[in-house]
């Protein structure tokens, strides 16, 4: 069986360290710990694809570069491809209605408003995916668009290797142990 763990995110350097690209972070540090690289694959995926074995599972980690509102492009060109069903593919991405590195693991459900699953549901014509979701905190004012194109403040940042540590963590659990036993235990 192969899988599909996506992260989203916004491609190009001005995004790195932003809130928004927590999903490019954390799919990236897997990818460090697997000692795996990426490579373009416009034809496969659209994004940057790398593949590897994670706990004895073969999956497929992907970077859309498509841009975040158009992540949907990517994730269904990578799956119809690889013919991965959906079932076997999760999304980790940003939250800002849960606290600063607080993790949420769910089989399905809405988009809340995040655009990049807004057009993951679209393109895939689900809810029904599983999403792992980061907290990056709520802005106290302002811009919605500035605040998860900010940066994380300086504790933020010192932080956030623990976070990223859990949320691979939360990833391999769901690949071994499936849904309901990675809920349990991530969604503390």
């Amino acid at each position: 069986m192969t899988y599909l763990i996506v992260g989203l995110g916004n491609p190009g350097k001005t995004y790195d360290d932003t809130r928004h690209n927590v999903g490019f972070r954390v799919i990236k540090a897997l990818a460090a710990k697997l000692g795996i690289t990426f490579r373009p694959s416009l034809v496969r995926a659209k994004g940057s694809l790398s593949e590897g074995n994670i706990r004895d599972k073969k999956a497929y980690l992907l970077l859309p570069l498509t841009y975040m509102n158009e992540s949907g492009i990517a994730v269904r060109k990578c799956a119809d491809y690889y013919k991965i069903p959906i079932e076997r593919v999760i999304v980790v991405t940003d939250d800002v209605a849960l606290p600063f590195g607080q993790l949420r693991l769910r089989a399905q459900g809405s988009c809340g408003g995040h655009n990049g699953l807004r057009s993951i549901e679209a393109h895939l014509g689900t809810q029904e995916y599983s999403r792992l979701r980061i907290g990056v905190s709520n802005r106290e004012e302002g811009d919605l668009a500035d605040y998860v194109l900010s940066k994380f403040s300086q504790e933020e940042q010192r932080a956030l290797p623990d976070v990223v540590a859990s949320a691979i963590e939360a990833l391999e659990l769901w690949l071994t142990e499936g849904n309901e036993a990675a809920m349990q235990k991530t969604n503390k």
